[in-house]
C-alpha cells in the first residue's frame, strides 16, 4: 500500500467509489484504474465481500491507496483497518463514529451535507470531510456559499456526481477532490471491461491537470 498521505484529498482529482459484488473483479478493477492514473480507490462496505475485496487489492496492488466507504459503525472502522484500509471515509458522522474512526489511527473523510454538520466536525478539529449526498444537498451552489465563512472545512463532494459535472466542484477553492461511481458502472464491472475501467479512469483524472483546471 502507497504511504499514508497527508491528505485522503489530495490524492487524485476523482476518488472512485466502488461497489464490488464478486471477490474476483476487484483486484483487476484495481489494476484498470491504476493504469488508467487513479491510485486510490473508496471501496464501499455494501456487500458482502467488501472487506476481501480491500484485503485482496490492498495485497495484491500495492501501488493503489484502498479505502473503505459506507462506514456507519466504529466496529465496521474497525474491521475496515484490519483488512489492509488505507483510509476511512463514512455517510455521515456522529460523536461515537467520529471517535471510531479516529481510533484507527487512519486518515478519514466523515460524511456531512448541512453547516452545523460541517461546524460540529470542525469543532472535533477535523477539518476534512466528505460532502454527500452532493447534488440533492445543493451542489456546487451550497459548497460555494461555504467557503468564505468557513473556510477551514475541504470537501470531497459525493453523490449524483457526472463526469460532465465533476469540473465545477474541482473548480471550488473548498474542494480537494469529487467522489464518481461513473467510473466503474455495474454493467462495466459486471462483464469485466477493464478496458473501458481504464479509459474512464484516465479521463477523470485529466480533471487534476492545470490544463483542465484552467
Amino acid at each position: 500500500m502507497p504511504s499514508t498521505p497527508d491528505s485522503v484529498l489530495d490524492v487524485v482529482p476523482v476518488m472512485p467509489v466502488v461497489v464490488v459484488d464478486d471477490l474476483a473483479d476487484a483486484v483487476p478493477l484495481a489494476r484498470a484504474l491504476v493504469a488508467g492514473g487513479l491510485p486510490a480507490i473508496e471501496l464501499t462496505l455494501r456487500t458482502s465481500v467488501a472487506l476481501d475485496a480491500i484485503a485482496a487489492i490492498s495485497d495484491e496492488v500495492p501501488e493503489i491507496l484502498v479505502g473503505a466507504g459506507t462506514i456507519l459503525t466504529p466496529g465496521q472502522a474497525k474491521e475496515a483497518h484490519d483488512a489492509g484500509a488505507g483510509f476511512l471515509v463514512s455517510p455521515g458522522a456522529t460523536p461515537a463514529l467520529l471517535e471510531g474512526m479516529a481510533a484507527t489511527g487512519l486518515p478519514f473523510l466523515p460524511g456531512t451535507s448541512t453547516v452545523s454538520e460541517a461546524l460540529a466536525v470542525l469543532e472535533l478539529g477535523f477539518t476534512e470531510m466528505k460532502f454527500f449526498p452532493a447534488e440533492a444537498s445543493g451542489g456546487t451552489a451550497w459548497l460555494s456559499s461555504l467557503a468564505s465563512p468557513v473556510p477551514a472545512a475541504r470537501f470531497c463532494p459525493t453523490g449524483g456526481i457526472t463526469a460532465a459535472t465533476a469540473a465545477s466542484y474541482l473548480a471550488l477553492p473548498n474542494v480537494g477532490c469529487v467522489g464518481g461511481s461513473w467510473l466503474t458502472p455495474a454493467d462495466v464491472v459486471r462483464r469485466g471491461d477493464w478496458a473501458e475501467v481504464e479509459r474512464r479512469a484516465a479521463a477523470a483524472a485529466a480533471l487534476g491537470s492545470p490544463v483542465s483546471n484552467g
